[in-house]
């Protein structure tokens, strides 16, 4: 994996980049251009930060304590492990 979340293919797709969030916004997730993420989780800021790489609709996760952790886009939403994420700028969470 690089730091700089390009694969093998090439650049991080422009539509990975950003913040992503939980439907109650609890957890929020960064996703940097520089291959960086730094996750949120109520009020504890950079409660997780990292290294991720993209492959098509797939993200490998390598925090800085070497914990990893795998995520795939599918319909334009991020899950992540046990989580689902929504792009916060532009994606319709559930009521």
């Amino acid at each position: 994996m690089t730091g700089d979340a390009r694969s093998e293919r090439g650049p991080v797709k422009a539509d990975v980049v950003g913040m992503w969030v939980t439907a109650g916004g609890h957890i929020r997730q960064e996703l940097l251009p520089d291959g960086r993420y730094d996750e949120a989780r109520g009020d504890r800021r950079s409660a997780y930060t990292g290294r991720y790489t993209v492959t098509g609709d797939h993200l490998d996760y390598v925090d800085d304590t070497g914990f990893t952790a795998t995520g795939d886009i599918r319909d334009g939403v991020l899950h992540h492990e046990h989580l689902v994420l929504y792009r916060e700028d532009r994606a319709k969470k559930p009521s």
